[in-house]
């Protein structure tokens, strides 16, 4: 599994015109499911997730998680991040998993990071979607669960 994570101020997921998800201060997360992913790859991808120490603590250092803040995550799926550009200029994604097993992985995904509790809202898998964002830093983060970044 790879993800961009964006530390944020706000964000927010349109379909058609129609808001489906958003969240106040948290994380926006675009993540991408690999045709090798698996129940190890969530569990990595979910505790890196609710773990990761990118909000600032009192002194000003980044120390604490998203959990730790209280804050909301809006998870949107992104199979584009396992585009491969190191041959020619049109990506080939031939790593990334089939809709079918990335759409259940990624369900599986965002019911994870609920059970601790988070706020945890998402686009339309396979929709086209309009994302907005204000970055809160800015701060943003690559995560792979493979260790490939």
């Amino acid at each position: 599994m790879r993800s961009v994570v964006q530390r944020v101020k706000r964000a927010s997921v349109t379909v058609n015109g129609q808001r489906v998800g958003i969240i106040a201060s948290g994380l926006l997360v675009l993540l991408a499911v690999g045709q090798e992913d698996g129940a190890d790859d969530i569990r990595w991808m979910i505790d890196k997730l609710v773990g990761l120490r990118i909000f600032e603590d009192q002194e000003g250092k980044m120390n604490r998680s998203v959990l730790d803040v209280g804050g909301e995550i809006l998870v949107v799926s992104q199979f584009t991040l396992y585009g491969d550009c190191r041959k020619g200029k049109r990506p080939s994604f031939s790593t990334a998993a089939p809709p079918e097993q990335a759409k259940a992985l990624f369900g599986r995904s965002v019911q994870g990071l609920r059970s601790y509790g988070i706020k945890v809202e998402t686009g339309v898998f396979q929709a086209e979607m309009d994302v907005e964002l204000v970055n809160d830093g800015p701060v943003t983060i690559l995560l792979d669960s493979e260790k490939k970044f």
